[in-house]
């Protein structure tokens, strides 16, 4: 191994049904990065048991005091973490809290942010202060499923409607109900996933997705994804077994990409993100005709397979993914 060069952990894996879905991500990344430039290394974990993926197929524990591993006899210490988990602790701001606590830089955004993105209705609402619109949502912890009786959730946010949980992704636990009676096994469907769920308003509309980084130097917003499916929403076989179309660049008007484009530069702002974002929206239409862009959820370790959305947005901006990934990295030394 190069000591003279970066050694960088793709910290993959986690604790939640997205644990698959985060090792094809590192898969993504370690093709993705210059190894001219970098000592790579996909670091797995899972619960507590935490390994190291060496070149000869072999692994090797992490020792969680440091982060480190041994390797040819000697000790190895990453100078930077690159995050892929998509759920915990990776995606909610535990994996953050410990890296901070070993003043080692990595590719999210900060303990906040991560938390506070990945719980679906809190950062509804801490958004829709700052005049982002989202839309109309019920909470419901464990043990609240008949808080509110069907009628009450129908007359409030209408027929259909989506059950999800507030955590976690991939669509995992998610039902579009269409009529009140199927609130209840959406509500048991949802509740093995997360101990808080959500029922939010139907939006009927075109569904897109845009990704954006920023450093110290520059700004760049990707551009926009088109996301078609006959399923009834993009659920797991839309995202991960091809039941979609997934069209970039959106086939929209240059003036609602633009304020699309925007609207993601202003939510990474608003955030203080860091490294690579996605927000995902649906427009729909006002009274009046003209568009209305709803934000749906900011994903700050968006997948990173070959066929994944920011890969693709890379590719449609004329961009060198290793070049995106070595920006990223170091404009944190």
């Amino acid at each position: 191994m190069n000591t003279t060069k970066r050694t960088i952990a793709i910290v993959c894996g986690g604790d939640s049904s997205e644990h698959d879905v985060s090792l094809r991500s590192a898969q993504g990344l370690y093709s993705f990065f210059d190894h001219d430039r970098y000592n790579i290394f996909i670091v797995d974990i899972k619960g507590l048991d935490w390994h190291v993926n060496l070149p000869d197929g072999t692994t090797e524990k992490i020792d969680k005091n440091d982060f480190s591993f041994k390797y040819d006899g000697k000790t190895v210490w990453f100078d930077y973490a690159y995050i892929t988990i998509h759920g915990t602790p990776g995606e909610n701001g535990i994996m953050q809290g410990y890296f901070d606590l070993l003043h080692m830089p990595y590719s999210t955004s900060s303990v906040l942010v991560e938390a506070l993105t990945f719980d679906k209705f809190a950062l509804n609402n801490y958004m829709r202060a700052f005049g982002v619109n989202v839309a109309d949502s019920i909470l419901l912890h464990r043990g609240e499923e008949n808080k509110y009786t069907e009628e009450e959730i129908e007359a409030r946010l209408g027929m259909p409607c989506f059950v999800k949980p507030t955590a976690d992704g991939s669509s995992f636990g998610v039902s579009k109900v269409k009529k009140a009676d199927q609130l209840a096994p959406a509500l048991r469907n949802a509740f093995m996933e997360c101990e808080q769920v959500m029922i939010e308003r139907f939006m009927d509309g075109t569904e897109v997705t845009v990704g954006c980084y920023k450093t110290k130097e520059k700004t760049v917003v990707f551009p926009v994804t088109e996301v078609v499916t006959t399923n009834e929403f993009f659920d797991y076989d839309a995202k991960y077994n091809g039941q979609v179309q997934e069209i970039t660049p959106a086939r929209i008007s240059p003036e609602l990409t633009a304020a699309l484009q925007a609207e993601t530069s202003r939510i990474y702002d608003i955030l203080h993100c860091n490294g690579i974002i996605r927000v995902d929206y649906i427009v729909t239409k006002n009274a009046d005709g003209t568009d209305r862009i709803n934000m749906l959820e900011v994903n700050t370790t968006p997948g990173m397979t070959a066929t994944s959305f920011i890969p693709q947005q890379v590719r449609a901006a004329g961009l060198d993914i290793k070049e995106v990934l070595t920006e990223i990295v170091e404009n944190q030394f």
